[in-house]
């Protein structure tokens, strides 16, 4: 059987269009990706991406159906998916430990904190100032709060401004309301003078 007149051009035609459509889309590709942003590779691993993200926290945290803590931050991510979960608040925090009847024992800042959840601790660093009901101020760069055993600790200097002194110090341990604590080494004990 012989083809129809014109047939074979046809079918030629059909394969070059084929051919310049292939080459000038690789092209077009190629060149795209030359001149556009370069992308980041996927992430594969979740344990890496926070699973939350939010912004201007304030909340209360119960323990055993008692509100213990009350959280103003700025910014509050949640990593669950890693080995060691953890909340994320990088840009500051205020953090206020209550007593039962919901009035503050102590009152804490820092610039950054992380809540670790399987083991009920928080992390504060970075400027932690801490106060307590008898207006103690307590200055330190890294401060440790365990929810489960009730207590505060650091191994970094720390500063104690009492009523009629200023306590310097490596090592610190306390109660969750800063009112028994134990400094580990003390460097120094400065009297207050009330003249100005």
């Amino acid at each position: 059987m012989t083809d129809p007149a014109g047939s074979k051009p046809r079918k030629y035609l059909l394969y070059a269009a084929t051919v310049i459509a292939t080459v000038v889309s690789s092209f077009l590709c190629t060149s795209c990706n030359r001149n556009g942003k370069q992308l980041g590779k996927a992430v594969t691993n979740r344990d890496s991406v926070s699973v939350m993200s939010t912004r201007g926290v304030d909340m209360l945290i119960s323990e055993n159906g008692i509100v213990r803590y009350h959280v103003i931050a700025e910014s509050w991510d949640i990593y669950d998916k890693m080995k060691r979960p953890f909340y994320s608040m990088e840009e500051g925090i205020l953090l206020e430990i209550l007593d039962s009847a919901m009035q503050v024992e102590s009152s804490i800042i820092a610039d950054t904190a992380y809540y670790y959840m399987n083991e009920e601790l928080w992390e504060l660093r970075r400027n932690v100032h801490a106060e307590n009901v008898r207006n103690e101020k307590f200055d330190t760069h890294l401060l440790f709060v365990n929810n489960r055993t009730n207590r505060m600790y650091s191994d970094s200097l720390i500063r104690i401004d009492q009523e009629n002194q200023t306590i310097i110090g490596r090592g610190f341990e306390s109660n969750n309301n800063l009112t028994e604590y134990t400094i580990r080494q003390t460097e120094g004990v400065f009297p207050v003078s009330d003249e100005e």
